[in-house]
């Protein structure tokens, strides 16, 4: 690829922003490195696509697939919720950290919402804004126009525009920048591998910051559902902001690059190396939570006898949500508190399930094994 011109520095009302160039055109890759690596991201993704597609019960797993890449994407923002935390129930949470796990748990409702509103809606400007109007209610954003493209300047870094890290486009080229975005997404003419258009697209969306909020998150979103739209990505059981968190300075160093020193390239590798590196990796834990199944379902379930049924019901919720308490089994299961008691105590001896909060009443039990492989 000739050197790519990112675009330009503009002067605004006494500070300079950044003004990108359209992506809507035609693009060359010729780095041999990294059409060698998009034909490796097409075979881990699509052993990651074989895989999921032939697993028994494969929704089960899903949703703490989703709340790991949920998790991992709002702590590149500073919030500190933990994979264990998301499962809880407010009330669990101690009310210092309420704020982190609302947003946490915001972000998760608003992937959700975009995943389900990808049947009838596609990638558009209409879809990112309605679930970023998902993403900032009743959270500490709420009143930085959730579900709007911004009418005032951001920044990035420092205390004020005079001092950013990064001053994105003015309020004024929002609107053409985003519908050239969704342009080039849906540009079929464009000859390139749908892994480097999502490539593209991130940078693009990150550089441009459309919203006065939640930018970050709305912008790693966009990748997972640039990538089922297009068929790469069946189901949601990729999390690239895993990687994007362990390498951040890295991450947010590439996206820089392109911008000071046009190596759009440079951002392109790094980025098919986070979707080859997660996407093999969620074939790992995939595998390791199948076994671990078969592993409960064959051991301890199936010896319980007339048991079986509900310890068989509990544990398939517990793949969904690996964290419960005594009154949730009672409810799920339809039992007495007794009965709950009862088999909550046989997953506690089998060590499927483990008490975390020391208390004598209202305890927690987590699926410990499994938040492990979901950890890893």
């Amino acid at each position: 690829m000739n050197k790519f011109n990112s675009g330009n520095y503009r002067t605004g009302n006494q500070y300079r922003y950044f003004l990108p160039s359209l992506i809507n055109r035609e693009w060359q890759i010729s780095d041999p490195r990294i059409i060698e690596l998009v034909e490796r991201v097409a075979l881990s993704l699509g052993e990651l696509n074989s895989f999921a597609r032939y697993v028994p019960d494969v929704s089960l797993f899903i949703q703490s697939y989703v709340t790991k890449e949920v998790v991992t994407s709002s702590r590149i923002e500073g919030t500190k919720t933990n994979i264990q935390e998301a499962f809880y129930n407010e009330l669990d949470i101690d009310p210092e950290f309420r704020d982190d796990w609302m947003e946490t748990r915001k972000y998760l409702d608003a992937m959700n919402f975009a995943l389900e509103r990808m049947e009838t809606l596609p990638v558009s400007s209409r879809l990112l804004k309605e679930t970023h109007k998902v993403l900032l209610s009743h959270v500490r954003g709420r009143h930085k126009g959730p579900g709007e493209f911004r009418r005032s300047q951001n920044w990035i870094g420092g205390s004020s525009i005079n001092t950013a890290v990064f001053v994105p486009p003015s309020a004024e080229h929002i609107d053409d920048l985003m519908s050239d975005l969704e342009k080039f997404l849906h540009n079929d003419s464009i000859t390139l591998p749908v892994v480097i258009k999502a490539a593209i697209a991130h940078y693009q969306f990150e550089t441009i910051h459309p919203f006065l909020d939640g930018n970050g998150r709305i912008g790693r979103l966009l990748i997972p559902l640039y990538l089922a739209s297009e068929g790469m990505l069946e189901r949601p059981l990729l999390y690239i902001s895993a990687y994007f968190e362990k390498y951040r300075a890295l991450y947010y160093d590439k996206l820089t690059l392109v911008r000071e020193k046009g190596d759009i390239e440079g951002w392109i590798f790094f980025f098919l190396t986070a979707l080859s590196t997660t996407s093999r990796e969620a074939v790992v834990s995939l595998k390791a939570i199948v076994e671990l199944k078969e592993r409960i379902t064959k051991g301890f379930i199936a010896p319980l006898g007339r048991r079986s049924g509900n310890a068989s019901k509990l544990l398939d919720h517990l793949f969904t949500r690996p964290v419960i308490s005594t009154a949730e089994v009672k409810d799920l299961l339809g039992v007495s508190l007794k009965s709950s008691i009862s088999l909550i105590g046989d997953f506690e001896k089998a060590n499927i399930l483990v008490e975390v909060t020391g208390y004598k009443r209202n305890r927690i039990f987590i699926f410990k094994e499994y938040m492990d492989v979901l950890r890893g």
